[in-house]
């Protein structure tokens, strides 16, 4: 496999994920009452701590995004 196909890979992963991301955020930022309902009854949390896990969840995420996928792509971006 020729790097510049490893390159290309990484940073469609990189764009598609970070629009994952940032639309996650913004259900999370307009629908967040709704959300919160939903997630309640479905996993029996109250509505207190589910903000908190929904940033927990957002940073993690980020954080997987760039280990994952731009530092990868930033490498091989380096090393072409």
């Amino acid at each position: 496999m020729e790097i510049d196909v490893l390159i290309s890979f990484f940073g469609w992963c990189t764009v598609i994920n970070s629009g994952l991301l940032l639309f996650s955020a913004a259900v999370l930022i307009i629908m967040k009452e709704h959300v919160v309902i939903i997630h309640g009854k479905l996993f029996g949390l109250n509505s207190v701590s589910l903000p908190g896990l929904y940033f927990h969840y957002l940073g993690y995420y980020k954080i997987a995004i760039i280990i994952f996928n731009f530092v990868p792509y930033l490498a091989l971006k380096i090393m072409n």
